[in-house]
């Protein structure tokens, strides 16, 4: 199945079973991480919306959820440069936090929240990703729960998009004609 977003082809690259199945696997992961514990889970915004949500349905701990909203991504690379669009508004000293993303590419966007949560004082940080690409990211920082790990491709659908289209689509596409 392919799909036209602005001037870019993308074809289907992972299946919204396959997804589904992956977030599934999260859900439980983070269920036994924090069992008799309260996490409050962070969305990074737009792109984790799709993600949180999936993950929470199926969550059957006691947690709390707030969302971000950074942005590092122009066209469809990144520009490697964080800025922060809204910040956080909950108490996080003490607290277990989930800092959940919809891709972890370079690594930045990662860096940049774990900055802004360090003078905050919480109890533990750790990381939830739907996608991952190892062959991308350059940071220190380990990803603690990684649902899919993809190559270093230019992908939309579940919630990721291409100058803002392609978020609806269900399942991951990856682009066909990456631009030189």
């Amino acid at each position: 199945m392919r799909v036209r977003l602005h001037e870019h082809e993308f074809e289907q690259f992972i299946s919204e079973n396959e997804v589904n199945a992956a977030v599934t696997r999260v859900a439980q992961e983070l269920n036994a991480h924090y069992a008799g514990q309260r996490p409050l889970f962070v969305g990074v915004l737009n792109g984790a919306f799709f993600f949180a949500t999936e993950l929470l349905k199926r969550l059957t701990i006691e947690c709390e959820i707030t969302f971000v909203k950074v942005a590092s991504y122009h066209g469809t690379s990144s520009s490697g440069k964080v800025t922060d669009l809204i910040g956080f508004n909950e108490r996080i000293e003490g607290r277990h936090i989930v800092i959940l993303e919809d891709i972890v590419d370079t690594g930045s966007t990662i860096v940049h929240i774990l900055d802004l949560l360090r003078d905050r004082h919480p109890a533990s940080v750790r990381i939830a990703t739907l996608l991952f690409k190892p062959d991308a990211y350059k940071q220190q920082v380990p990803i603690d729960h990684v649902a899919i790990r993809i190559p270093n491709a230019f992908v939309v659908g579940s919630g990721l998009d291409h100058n803002g289209l392609g978020r609806n689509l269900t399942g991951i596409y990856r682009i066909i004609d990456q631009p030189a």
